[in-house]
């Protein structure tokens, strides 16, 4: 019928029909390849970006600036007309940071989003290679390799990282230690009881990521790590941020009596985990604004520190100011 009204015998039409399908699936066959063809070539681009990428610092120091192996002993910090830039195009994150840390001291460090707190443990890292100093025991961090830097501070990320593979790898994955310590560890962060009611005990296999453990156990897992390695200095950024208020007050009991001769340096948005530090350092803007104890900083009504607590309301803010109060008194008694 097709085919008589517009003058073509049905084969004819049948012809026509049947080729516009097949060239319809052609075209629908291009556009795949063609978008395939864009994403492969978005990966070329990548491959080649990083390709450009500039290296980093050495791993190894040189034989004549090796530090000794008990480096660093007491972890004293200095922070010598410190600034940072992630590119040379960009203004600094940091900005003439100088400041003194002594040994053994537990330092907040508070700020609004992005005062550059994050930046400054990335200087310390040398994650990003930052101008002016950082001295560490004596020794500027820049005139070591990364690795002999990077294996003698410890950090507890907000994050926790766990790898896939064994409980016993994810805390000792050079084997280092005997299993006797490895059970201390995991005794001193109250999780002896929990991996050894696991099947395999510390050889039960973690997934990635540690998804078959809580977020707080994936966190004492990695304060456990901490605790095996025994730096002198411990960064902990934002780690209590994402568990409950019982896993909290665990792991600061635990930072308290594991890491008493450690210098600490904690990042934190919850400001009751940081009053009782020795030194509360505030950044604002790329720059060290304010750097002494929170029971002298809350005396000023102009701190800006002040206005942080301040602003967590009056029944919050006299509880904290109660927590400098004590912990002030407890210091100087």
């Amino acid at each position: 019928m097709i085919g008589n009204l517009i003058g073509i015998n049905g084969s004819e039409a049948g012809l026509a029909i049947s080729s516009a399908m097949m060239l319809a699936n052609s075209f629908q066959w291009g556009v795949r390849q063609s978008t395939e063809v864009e994403n492969q070539m978005v990966s070329v681009e990548r491959v080649i970006e990083y390709s450009k990428l500039q290296p980093e610092a050495a791993l190894e120091s040189p034989p004549e600036k090796k530090p000794p192996s008990s480096w660093p002993p007491n972890g004293e910090i200095q922070f010598d007309c410190m600034s940072l830039c992630y590119t040379k195009q960009d203004d600094p994150v940091l900005k003439n940071i100088t400041c003194s840390i002594k040994a053994k001291e537990k330092i907040g460090i508070v700020g609004r989003t992005g005062a550059g707190k994050s930046s400054l443990i990335s200087a310390l890292f040398r994650l990003t290679e930052p101008e002016g100093r950082v001295i560490i025991d004596g020794i500027d961090s820049k005139s070591i390799g990364l690795h002999e830097l990077r294996s003698k501070i410890s950090i507890i990320p907000q994050d926790p990282v766990l790898f896939s593979g064994t409980m016993r790898k994810n805390l000792d994955p050079f084997s280092d230690y005997p299993e006797e310590k490895l059970w201390a560890v995991l005794e001193a962060v109250n999780l002896k009881n929990t991996v050894s009611e696991l099947t395999g005990g510390l050889d039960s296999v973690m997934t990635e990521g540690g998804a078959n453990f809580s977020v707080g156990q994936r966190q004492l897992v990695c304060m456990a790590r901490a605790i095996l390695k025994r730096n002198r200095i411990l960064v902990l950024d934002e780690a209590t941020a994402n568990v409950d208020q019982k896993t909290d007050a665990l792991i600061q009991m635990t930072i308290r009596e594991k890491f008493k001769n450690c210098t600490v340096l904690t990042i934190a948005h919850r400001l009751d985990t940081i009053m009782d530090s020795d030194r509360i350092m505030l950044l604002d803007a790329g720059h060290l604004t304010e750097f002494d104890e929170p029971a002298l900083l809350l005396e000023n009504p102009k701190s800006l520190f002040y206005g942080l607590v301040e602003q967590t309301g009056s029944v919050e803010a006299a509880y904290l100011t109660e927590l400098a109060k004590q912990a002030y008194a407890q210091r100087h008694s």
